[in-house]
């Protein structure tokens, strides 16, 4: 039997989508899509659609075509418990102690300046390494590693 390795993307449920995809593209080195075919800019295609769909979902994607489409929707409800799901953003692979928590500090500093959160760091413990706890703009979970 032939496995098949299935193209996939990451939905994001948030309020302000652009808001949310435009931090994710700053920390994950990412780009807007160019907008639909016969649009000029997204804000165009958006103005094209009804008032209640318009502003209601944004992408972002990898320029080198490598990574997953991150994909943001608007979704009535607030986040209102943990992600059942995070994203590692993988900025200390290689490093060990205190060379790999430098790593991770300077990253969480870039990102901080961007509208995320710290969380808490987790020192390595013998079995994992040291990672650091975050939030994205709008409270999503995620850890740099």
């Amino acid at each position: 039997m032939t496995t098949t390795i299935k193209e996939f993307q990451v939905t994001f449920d948030c309020a302000d989508p652009e808001r949310v995809a435009r931090f994710w593209c700053e920390v994950l080195g990412y780009v807007v899509p160019p907008p639909p075919k016969g649009f000029d800019s997204w804000g165009a295609y958006d103005r094209s659609l009804p008032p209640e769909r318009q502003g209601a979902a944004f992408a972002c994607v990898d320029p080198s075509g490598v990574g997953p489409r991150l994909f943001f929707q608007r979704v009535p409800e607030g986040k209102a418990v943990k992600n059942r799901l995070h994203l590692d953003v993988r900025v200390g692979t290689g490093l060990v102690g205190e060379e790999r928590i430098a790593a991770l500090e300077a990253e969480c500093e870039r990102l901080v300046a961007l509208g995320a959160v710290r969380g808490t760091l987790l020192r390595a413990d013998g079995f994992n390494e040291s990672c650091l706890g975050m939030q994205d703009v709008e409270g999503n979970e995620f850890c740099l590693d």
